[in-house]
């Protein structure tokens, strides 16, 4: 299977300026990603997907100089994920360079142990599901079967549907959230309009790397996880 490696890194960012540039330990926080793909045995191209110039020599300073500009019109706050891996397969497919999926590493969620990622390939490509998502697990007091939401008249009602409540945390189903580090999705699947599809792999994280940073207190997070637990 033909896998490319999607590094999507726009200019723009409001929680943390510049974050996908900004040093975090002794590198720029897209590098982290970088060296994560390049590690894969699983990936055959990296790419970065950006609109910014300095964006761009820092990919092209870090050996990963991006084939393509990102159009502005798909580095917006609105823009989608999906959106930019169908702009960048079109872009090689005028080239017949053509890929069977796509794993889309996101340098918000910079920490990934070595090997993580072809880990995710292999579950990914034996599980023949449309995608793979990289995901922890939800603590039971956030569990959906003990969650509530309005139902219109002031009242609650479970979030799952169901009209009685499970009582005991040992009878919870698991329960996972995307934890952004990876998305591995078919190209067909992309190509039809969706990042999911109808049938989706999963691959569990470790948790002490996560961080998904948004905001300066994720930037704080992510330094503490630099000083105390990474070590590249």
């Amino acid at each position: 299977m033909r896998v490319l490696g999607l590094i999507p890194a726009r200019g723009g960012s409001k929680g943390v300026p510049k974050k996908n540039i900004k040093i975090l330990g002794d590198k720029p926080l897209i590098s982290y990603s970088i060296e994560s793909a390049r590690q894969s045995k699983g990936i055959q191209r990296t790419v970065v997907s950006t609109d910014n110039d300095e964006v761009y020599s820092v990919a092209e300073n870090l050996g990963l100089k991006p084939p393509f500009k990102r159009p502005e019109n798909l580095a917006q706050d609105t823009s989608t994920s999906l959106q930019v891996i169908q702009h960048a397969l079109d872009f090689f497919e005028k080239q017949n360079i053509f890929f069977d999926a796509v794993c889309l590493l996101q340098p918000t969620s910079p920490f990934r142990e070595i090997g993580f990622i072809d880990l995710a390939i292999d579950k990914f490509i034996a599980s023949n599901a449309d995608c793979l998502v990289s995901v922890l697990p939800v603590p039971h007091e956030y569990n959906p079967h003990w969650t509530f939401e309005e139902n219109g008249k002031g009242l609650l009602k479970i979030a799952t549907g169901e009209d009685i409540i499970i009582s005991r945390r040992q009878d919870l189903p698991k329960a996972f959230h995307r934890d952004g580090s990876i998305y591995i999705t078919k190209t067909e699947v992309i190509k039809s309009g969706s990042l999911y599809g109808k049938s989706i792999a999963y691959i569990e994280s470790n948790p002490d790397l996560y961080v998904n940073i948004d905001t300066m207190e994720d930037w704080e997070k992510a330094e503490q996880l630099v000083k105390n637990i990474i070590h590249f």
